[in-house]
């Protein structure tokens, strides 16, 4: 089965998973810099993943390939969850401090942390 390449931009889970991928960054860049070169490299790296593994996947020329990289984003997914409960974890007076000081403004990790 041929899969067209070109119509990933128009996947509702690409445009989430563009959507995340901003938010996160644009959380990232406001931690202090031991948070973000342990925790924030890391989850940026991962919710970026999300995306690209879509957009490969819909590059390939079969259902099966696809599926391959469809199963990797999944696995960015959780690798997202991870780090967010990883920053949540370590950083929980952090957090509330800087939700305290609307420095978080774009994102709520817990909600993006429900199923």
């Amino acid at each position: 089965m041929q899969i067209e390449r070109s119509s990933f931009k128009r996947l509702r889970v690409y445009q989430l998973a563009e959507k995340l991928a901003d938010q996160i960054w644009s959380a990232v860049v406001t931690w202090d810099f031991f948070a973000k070169d342990t925790v924030g490299k890391q989850v940026v790296r991962a919710t970026d993943s999300i995306g690209a593994n879509i957009t490969e996947g819909m590059g390939r020329r079969s259902f099966v390939e696809n599926r391959r990289f469809v199963r990797m984003a999944r696995g960015s997914s959780n690798e997202t969850r991870h780090w967010l409960n990883a920053y949540l974890r370590s950083m929980g007076e952090i957090v509330q401090r800087d939700r305290d000081e609307n420095r978080w403004p774009k994102i709520r990790a817990r909600s993006l942390l429900s199923d």
